[in-house]
């Protein structure tokens, strides 16, 4: 065929180049001649090249490198100092040659009968496809020791994928040891440490892709500035919702056709999102030994009476491999179908149970002390036809703040059952009925065999005995900031989601035994104590109960105190006090137990707006009962509840210094005087999103 070809083409090509013909040896040949020649010469080696000659065997031979070339590396190059975060370049102090692979691969040859006359001979010729493939051994210096952290490296200019090789990172410290393949290749005792020098160990790379050469390389290293990384000893971890986000093992998302994509692996840094970011951890918080991991359920109403809590997911309709997703005994098509928002899915879904208990036992594993930390988010969309608690009217804030939650009308309103028995039927209702019996665990799966009610019982107790199923945890939640519904009253003093809530931590202790501590995390404006705001003047230290409960180990808040006061311009008050600058720590840490909410405080907007500061007095000697900064106060002393304001002569159940406190949550936005406002944050979905006090909305991430 390409013989053929080539020769007509041949014989165009050559009457056109050679129009008169040439001479040789007396004869003469016409351009056409030539070309058809040369043509079939040529076609005859393609034909050989595709058909062969039967019996004949061929090889092919692939490239092959005939030398050495790798990135230079620079004799008395400087190696960087870091401070900070930056990307560098590096500086190659090890290589050994290349590691040469032969890939021999045969294909076509037959023998015996069956072929075209029969006689048991060779039916065709084989064919030999010999493929070199090439691998690269080397270090790179990246930086003076110790870093912290390289955590993304780029190869020519683009990310590159960790997972696919295998390195090992040495951070510079003073006492590591030589890298494991580097004495292979050396010899015992011949492989320096690179003591005081941060590098990175690449082990048998493959280089075909990138041209058989070691690539240029950068990398994103990580030095802590100061030692404050040090000093953190715990942390949160978040986002607290995604179906698989917590899973250690990396899940795929099933589309058909032959196609997947990965559920939990958003990163090229060598891992799942839970291993990168944990591993993360450790490397910037090498002290940060316990965490408080953060699960989420879903809240559908803001009244108590009609709120359900439910696990929810993304999608109705879902394919995952190895892990499917389920919680609490709910397969993906029966469980909550999270709301949608500008065509996406409002929040990811709830953690699945078993991608939970990986991450506990990863965790312990890993020597990190869990607080486990159930969360309700509340998943109320816009436009949702539902009774707003506190105005009557239609429809619901958008997302708004679990602690918003509360009894229908709210207490101060008209109607509402507050202080009635109705008030206790809606908590109740809330509450749940579910009981420790209703639960049982198989493997690190549980069953529930209850009544039918998506309720706080049923989401607290099922995490308990998962938790009991992973292997137990060193501490455990009962929700956080449910101010509206811990402020509800069904009876003059009576507060019953305190009591549901001292009933919950009984039986939670119950479940995990007496080593795991148990706690509430109260809002910041909610741990010590209800002022009513309905004119009676009742004071109430409402949560002592539950803070005094032999099962309750720890004062638990969420603490977002504002440290500033602070306004644009010079004729603001602290400015004139003397402070020049918001950053200044001496002002921000004197303002712990200082300034609004220990000294004075703003009584409506227009005082706000004016500096018009109300000083805090109970005139009777104890303004810390108003105090929600003196939390030294209140833990230092016995509390009397004041009904219609006057102090009773017996105190309430809370015994004085009794029980440590955790500070559960706390800081600010990085956002320009986040210090005024820490409670606040942006999110443009929802009815809570706001700016701090008197912000510009510029970024800032030093007040932080």
């Amino acid at each position: 065929m390409a013989t053929l070809a080539l020769s007509a083409v041949g014989s165009a090509v050559g009457s056109a180049l050679l129009p008169g013909g040439v001479s040789v040896l007396g004869a003469s040949l016409s351009g056409a001649m030539i070309g058809q020649q040369l043509g079939a010469l040529a076609g005859s080696y393609v034909d050989q090249a595709l058909f062969g000659v039967s019996g004949q065997a061929r090889t092919f031979t692939g490239p092959r490198l005939s030398d050495l070339s790798i990135t230079a590396s620079s004799e008395g190059a400087a190696i960087p100092r870091l401070y900070g975060r930056a990307r560098l370049g590096g500086q190659i102090i090890w290589a050994t040659n290349y590691e040469e692979e032969i890939i021999k691969t045969t294909s076509g040859a037959s023998s015996g009968g069956g072929g075209k006359g029969g006689g048991g001979s060779s039916g065709g010729a084989s064919t030999t496809q010999i493929e070199y493939r090439y691998y690269a051994n080397f270090a790179v210096a990246v930086a003076e020791g110790e870093i912290s952290s390289i955590d993304r490296v780029w190869v020519d200019g683009r990310v590159l994928d960790l997972s696919q090789f295998t390195y090992r990172i040495y951070k510079g410290d003073q006492t590591q040891l030589p890298d494991s393949l580097i004495e292979a290749k050396e010899g015992a005792g011949n492989a320096p440490a690179y003591r005081g020098v941060a590098y990175i160990v690449f082990e048998r790379m493959a280089i075909a892709q990138f041209g058989n050469r070691i690539p240029q390389l950068s990398f994103e290293v990580h030095r802590s500035v100061d030692e404050f990384h040090r000093l953190v000893r715990g942390v949160t971890v978040i986002p607290g919702s995604g179906e698989f986000v917590y899973g250690p093992g990396s899940v795929d998302h099933v589309i058909g056709g032959g196609q997947s994509e990965a559920e939990n692996i958003h990163t090229k840094q060598g891992g799942t999102d839970w291993t990168v970011s944990i591993g993360q951890l450790e490397d910037a918080l090498p002290n940060a030994k316990s965490v408080s991991l953060v699960v989420s359920w879903f809240g559908t109403d803001m009244r108590a009476g009609q709120c359900q809590l439910r696990p929810g997911v993304e999608l109705a309709a879902k394919d995952t491999s190895p892990l499917v997703w389920s919680v609490a005994g709910l397969a993906r098509s029966a469980a909550h179908l999270v709301s949608q928002k500008d065509g996406k899915a409002a929040y990811g879904g709830t953690p699945s149970d078993n991608s939970v208990v990986a991450a506990l036992q990863d965790l312990k594993a890993r020597g990190i002390n869990v607080t486990f930390s159930p969360f309700l988010l509340m998943d109320i969309a816009d436009a949702n036809g539902l009774v707003d608690p506190y105005t009557g009217a239609l429809p619901q804030p958008s997302y708004p703040w679990r602690g918003r939650i509360t009894i229908d009308p709210a207490p101060g309103l008209a109607g509402s059952p507050d202080k009635s028995a109705a008030a206790g039927a809606q908590i109740a209702n809330f509450v749940g009925t579910a009981q420790i019996t209703d639960f049982s665990i198989a493997g690190t799966s549980v069953i529930y065999s209850g009544p039918a009610e998506w309720s706080l019982r049923r989401m607290i107790l099922h995490y308990a005995h998962l938790c009991k199923a992973a292997g137990g945890v060193d501490a455990f939640v009962l929700l956080s900031e449910l101010r509206g519904l811990s402020w509800a009253r069904d009876g003059a003093g009576s507060y019953p989601f305190v009591t549901a809530l001292t009933a919950l931590a009984s039986d939670v202790r119950a479940v995990l035994g007496p080593t795991t501590k148990i706690t509430y995390a109260a809002d910041w404006s909610e741990y010590f104590g209800h002022q009513s705001a309905d004119g009676s003047g009742d004071v109430y230290f409402h949560l002592d109960p539950l803070w005094a409960s032999p099962d309750i180990d720890a004062i638990g808040i969420d603490v977002y105190w504002p440290l500033s006061d602070w306004r644009e311009g010079r004729s603001h008050l602290d400015w004139q006090n003397g402070v020049r600058a918001i950053h200044d720590l001496d002002y921000l840490k004197g303002n712990l137990f200082a300034g609004e909410g220990f000294d004075w405080y703003y009584a409506s907007k227009a005082d706000r707006d004016s500096q018009q500061r109300t000083p805090i007095t109970d005139g009777a000697g104890k303004p810390w009962i108003y105090r929600f900064k003196d939390l030294k106060s209140w833990w230092l002393n016995s509390h009397y509840n004041r009904p219609a304001g006057v102090e009773l002569l017996t105190p309430t159940q809370w015994t004085p210094q009794s029980k440590p406190v955790w500070i559960m949550e706390l800081g600010c936005g990085a956002v320009d005087k986040g210090a005024n406002q820490p409670n606040v944050f942006v999110d443009p979905k929802s009815s809570e999103s706001s700016l701090p006090y008197y912000s510009n909305g510029t970024r800032d991430d030093l007040i932080q």
